[in-house]
């Protein structure tokens, strides 16, 4: 069983969040179950040029998008024993970003057909493509579109994963004809309620289509949480599951984690005690055996950035430390900028995202964060709990698969209703819980315990792909 998995982003070659660390690690989840899995994505310029330089060229070729024809080449590199295709267009793919331009549906339009088109120059021919998000949205509606006539082609099965159903690639009506090239009697295939959606192409023209964990599977059924495609998907509710990510516990692993001050394990705690200080001495927070939150976060109202801005002056009055690494809303950007000024040696913030930075925190925070207010999967939970950090989160999505509450037995705090009180709620019995250091240490090393890794996940997607090809 050969498996094309094909995303806009993929680690460690390029990466914007969770898509790209899933890109970089579930297809050798597969691959290490003995199914052959490749991936295809965009040979962009801010590729790390070490990674470039040991790229070997494989095909040249033309792809029509509509009335254009664009030139491709395609790049190949066997990293971590899963073998890349990189599609190189400098045109649309050498911007210094990967994301964020005028016409990125244009240029995400070319990547879906350059994957396709890539098929007839290259020595591999999947049995499935796995397409991801709506950059990649394209690849069934083309698929049946245009190549169902090639040999090459006709016995290809696709699958649909949604990544974040806010994003959907929504454009004008006249993007689908000067664009896409979809002739005029077949634009319902992209048409929704009256513009053109690639991700409703995506739905309807996929085999199956799955998502990043049960519970945000059952909560895109409800028009709360669907960004007006809940209709969509309870008609096509017979091929769309929910399949929980992992993480890629070789690379977040305190025990052998480069990043970290000092590592540590379940067995020996005491790392994570120096990982505390060292950090606190270098955002600046005053030393001591105050409970220190963190947030690696996107600063946007999605991750519940409003209900903490909202409540902090109570957070920090608790007596608690604050460290928060992340970017993204100017006004969020500013307010935790003005906090540290506020609140001298018990609060940091850093501004941007730095990866290093990002492990230490994981490692040396004694609770995490997450109030958001919707969680497709969410990585941050598992990263946090990983390296003994205690998350406290919002019953959504992702979120309510991976945290139980310690109040059950397991080894968060969360609550229900996105409000500022309830998460104060939630803070106030994690806080209470640290009071108690033995059964804290118990806590932490039950965290550390739980399997994140990719294995069952991986398992889920195979038993998908085989009844594919049955």
């Amino acid at each position: 069983m050969k498996i094309l998995y094909a995303a806009s982003e993929a680690v460690p070659f390029s990466s914007s969040g969770g898509l790209g660390d899933v890109a970089g690690s579930l297809p050798k989840a597969i691959r290490n179950r003995h199914a052959a899995c490749r991936v295809v994505t965009p040979l962009y310029d801010t590729v790390p040029a070490k990674l470039r330089s040991q790229m070997e060229c494989i095909a040249r070729f033309q792809v029509p998008l509509s009335w254009r024809i664009q030139d491709c080449a395609v790049y190949r590199l066997t990293y971590d024993g899963v073998v890349f295709y990189f599609l190189q267009n400098d045109y649309y793919f050498s911007r210094g970003r990967l994301y964020g331009e005028f016409d990125d549906g244009e240029r995400f339009a070319f990547f879906s057909k350059a994957a396709l088109e890539m098929l007839f120059h290259i020595d591999f021919k999947p049995d499935i493509i796995h397409c991801n998000d709506w950059q990649a949205a394209m690849i069934p509606a083309y698929l049946n579109l245009f190549y169902r006539g090639s040999a090459v082609h006709r016995p290809i099965s696709t699958v649909f994963t949604i990544h974040n159903i806010q994003f959907q690639g929504k454009f004008s009506m006249d993007f689908a004809e000067d664009v896409l090239g979809v002739p005029e009697f077949q634009l319902g295939m992209v048409e929704y309620h009256g513009s053109c959606n690639l991700m409703k192409a995506a739905v309807e023209q996929s085999n199956l289509v799955t998502t990043v964990s049960p519970s945000y599977a059952v909560e895109l059924l409800d028009p709360w949480y669907a960004f007006g495609l809940d209709r969509l998907l309870r008609e096509n509710r017979q091929k769309f599951s929910g399949i929980l990510n992992g993480i890629d516990t070789r690379l977040y692993n305190p025990a052998s984690d480069p990043a970290l001050y000092q590592n540590f394990s379940p067995a020996d705690l005491g790392g994570k005690k120096v990982s505390k200080r060292e950090l606190e001495k270098a955002a600046g927070l005053e030393q001591g055996d105050r409970p220190l939150i963190a947030m690696v976060t996107r600063l946007t109202r999605q991750k519940g950035i409003d209900l903490v801005r909202y409540a902090f002056d109570e957070l920090i009055e608790m007596g608690c430390s604050f460290v928060l690494l992340g970017a993204g809303d100017e006004e969020h950007e500013r307010f935790f900028a003005e906090a540290a000024g506020r609140y001298p040696g018990r609060v940091s913030t850093t501004v941007g995202f730095r990866p290093e930075l990002s492990h230490r925190i994981y490692a040396g925070a004694d609770l995490f964060l997450m109030p958001s207010l919707t969680e497709p999967c969410g990585l941050a939970q598992m990263i946090a709990m990983r390296y003994g950090t205690i998350p406290i989160v919002r019953k959504t999505g992702g979120l309510r698969d991976t945290v139980a509450d310690a109040g059950d037995g397991g080894c968060g705090y969360t609550f229900e209703s996105f409000n500022a009180h309830d998460m104060l709620g939630a803070v106030r019995r994690a806080l209470a819980g640290y009071e108690d250091r033995e059964a804290w240490d118990g806590l932490i090393r039950r965290a550390m315990s739980l399997d994140f890794g990719w294995g069952p996940a991986a398992e889920q997607y195979i038993r998908l792909y085989e009844k594919l090809v049955s």
